[in-house]
């Protein structure tokens, strides 16, 4: 259904913050909820059977001038779950056999470089990607991570920049560090959906799905959760397959297999999730069902399609532990 305005999503910058933002938001969509409903065909969902959104103010506690946001809390939280999982996969002697890995004190220093790598990449990415022309006409808010906008794509070209840097500089094979960060970032992902739910941003296609929910940015029509379809696939799904790759295969013999699976698995997934997912709104769809999710997550599958045969045919006849 087209017949109701939607809204931009990730909710726009609001000159009082993002709080007062999603409260107009809430406010424009339950005054037009009425007229909108009426006009729509015989075909229109019927909001009766959406479930009630979460009433969750985006900013958990505000301290003066300084606020903490369920994004930037999620960041916080996947970061740390996420070193500390590399952390445990280095110390684990069962998974490594006599392949080489990285020192506790390497996974330690890299955090660092791929918290800069994450939050540099995913905002440039954004700005590239996602709104260019806004961002030339303002380039002084380009660099507002606070104001909203990042892009997965941005960061993970990002991360994988300050990968090969780190790996340069402290002479540790590349591709198993690949291999650890590709285990560990599904636990970022699925706390960044769940603030995106949150948030109430990046929500999908009108639907008469019993789980369906009215988001208060999203106009009265039910809609499929895509934040929590995105927060399944590339977060809980993802991170349980690369953990049995790499418990119950010893993959992390095999340096290449687990990024190549990652890239292809989040590739796959994303694709998957933007079936049911509204595009951006100055964007929409580029071709037919094609969006710029599914178009730069084809790379990736392609990609990690290409290092898990390289890393089978590396590897082939060579003794697992």
């Amino acid at each position: 259904m087209r017949d109701c305005p939607q809204l931009q999503d990730p909710i726009p910058p609001h000159p009082a913050g993002p709080r007062l933002a999603l409260t107009a938001a809430q406010s424009s969509a339950k005054r037009s909820a009425g007229s909108c409903h009426r006009s729509r065909q015989g075909n229109a969902v019927p909001p009766v059977f959406a479930l009630p959104f979460p009433a969750i103010d985006p900013v958990i506690v505000e301290f003066g001038p300084f606020a903490l946001r369920w994004y930037a809390l999620a960041y916080i939280v996947g970061i740390l779950l996420a070193w500390r999982y590399m952390q445990a996969l280095t110390a684990n002697d069962q998974l490594w056999g006599t392949a080489t890995r990285p020192s506790r004190a390497d996974i330690d220093d890299f955090v660092l470089w791929g918290t800069i790598g994450i939050i540099l990449g995913g905002r440039l990415g954004y700005v590239l990607f996602y709104n260019p022309g806004y961002y030339l006409a303002n380039p002084g808010e380009a660099l507002a991570v606070w104001s909203g906008g990042m892009s997965f794509h941005g960061g993970f070209a990002g991360t994988v920049i300050a990968m090969i840097l780190f790996a340069w500089k402290r002479g540790i094979p590349l591709w198993t560090l690949f291999d650890l960060a590709g285990c560990a970032a599904p636990i970022g992902l699925f706390f960044g959906r769940i603030a995106n739910f949150i948030n109430s941003e990046l929500w999908g296609r009108p639907t008469d799905v019993p789980w369906a929910f009215v988001f208060p940015t999203g106009g009265p029509e039910p809609r499929h959760p895509s934040q929590l379809y995105e927060a399944a696939l590339e977060g809980v799904i993802l991170f349980l397959v690369l953990r049995v790759l790499s418990h119950r295969f010893k993959l992390l013999q095999r340096p290449g297999f687990l990024a190549g699976a990652f890239a292809f698995g989040y590739g796959v997934g994303r694709s998957i999730a933007e079936l049911y997912r509204v595009p951006d709104a100055h964007i929409g769809y580029l071709s037919g069902f094609l969006t710029m999710g599914i178009l730069l997550s084809l790379p990736m599958i392609l990609a990690g399609l290409a290092a898990m045969i390289w890393s089978a045919r590396r590897s082939k006849g060579a003794p697992s532990a």
